[in-house]
């Protein structure tokens, strides 16, 4: 096996452990309001979102990992160092935050590595006042709308959904409300899971086909009779497996953030905030669009606490989570190149 080809295994490799740290980091998002509730024991709520996250295979497309894969930076600059380096700057801060327990987002964490990667190598090769150049703007004006966008659907649906189940509901025991939404919370939270398989999985699968892409022995994987990026069925397997794995084991540090730190949550109000977070995370799937499903969950839980009262919220944490938010493209971008410039100053000795 050639050494360029040894990389590729590595990196494939590499970016299914993302994924894996993908599902360990944000099995919060998919079972913090059901543990909450109390629906379910931790045990039994990570295994059923991992066996959602994972059927999601079977679902919807791959826009998603085609837009992670060739929406954002510049081919002519991806190599297998810059996937290297955007991929290992992403689980450097994942666990970073899942250590301080903060419930940032894994994509964005993906694309800012990326970025910050592959502008280390044109500042290198072109000169840093042309670093700015190796990122394509139509992707990330997407990309980027989709940090305001997704907490602000999230919570817009939920409140839309809080008031109508308010309304159907407002002549019912409370007692009898809480035993029927508990089984309605079996099924929002699967519908949830599945949707956050369907789009946390497909930046790994962009990932691979681009890293696949820039082998020229191992392009034609990729790549479909008209020429472009085609996503084979069995990336979309592998990826769904390593979500799901990582799901399985549980970030209970950000699960704690998710279910209790940011408001209090009854059956009722964890249905209406999964079934939320799902409609948009469907919606945006649907789109292309690589929304972070940290965001958009965040959102539709404080929508939830907010329709009881706004004091309901623990504002105070939601603005230390929106700060998280703010700072992880940057500072994945930042690790990311940092390890670029390591690699290619460790390739420059080898060489």
């Amino acid at each position: 096996m050639d050494l360029t080809l040894l990389l590729v295994v590595t990196i494939i490799v590499i970016a299914l452990t993302f994924d894996y740290v993908n599902g360990f980091h944000d099995a919060a998002n998919s079972i913090a309001t059901i543990v909450a509730t109390r629906v379910l024991s931790p045990a039994r709520a990570v295994a059923w979102a991992a066996f959602f996250n994972f059927i999601a295979a079977f679902g919807f497309g791959t826009a998603v990992a085609k837009t992670v894969g060739k929406g954002l930076v510049r081919q002519d600059v991806v190599n297998e160092h810059v996937i290297l380096g955007g991929l290992v700057g992403a689980i450097i801060w994942d666990l970073i935050t899942w250590y301080f327990g903060l419930p940032t987002s894994s994509s964005h964490a993906l694309v800012g590595g990326y970025a910050g990667a592959a502008m280390a190598r044109v500042a290198i090769e072109e000169g840093w006042r042309r670093t700015l150049t190796a990122m394509i703007p139509s992707g990330w004006t997407v990309t980027l709308l989709g940090i305001v966008v997704a907490p602000l659907m999230g919570m817009t649906i939920a409140i839309i959904l809080t008031v109508i189940v308010t309304w159907i509901c407002r002549n019912g025991n409370r007692n009898v409300l809480d035993r029927y939404f508990r089984r309605f919370q079996l099924f929002s939270a699967a519908i949830y899971s599945f949707a956050h398989g369907t789009n946390d999985a497909q930046k790994t699968m962009g990932i691979i086909a681009g890293v696949l892409f820039t082998h020229p022995s191992l392009r034609s994987l990729v790549t479909a009779s008209d020429g472009s990026l085609f996503i084979p069925f069995w990336i979309v397997l592998m990826a769904h497996a390593a979500i799901g794995l990582g799901t399985l084991s549980g970030g209970w540090r950000i699960i704690h953030t998710m279910g209790s730190k940011i408001t209090k949550l009854k059956p009722m109000g964890g249905f209406a905030a999964e079934l939320a977070g799902a409609v948009a995370l469907f919606a945006s799937a649907n789109l292309g669009i690589p929304v972070s499903t940290t965001h958009t969950i965040t959102g539709a839980i404080v929508g939830v606490g907010s329709m009881r009262r706004l004091s309901a919220v623990r504002w105070n944490v939601a603005g230390r989570i929106v700060w998280a938010w703010v700072l992880t493209i940057p500072a994945s971008s930042v690790v990311a190149a940092v390890l670029y410039y390591l690699l290619s100053f460790i390739q420059r000795l080898i060489g």
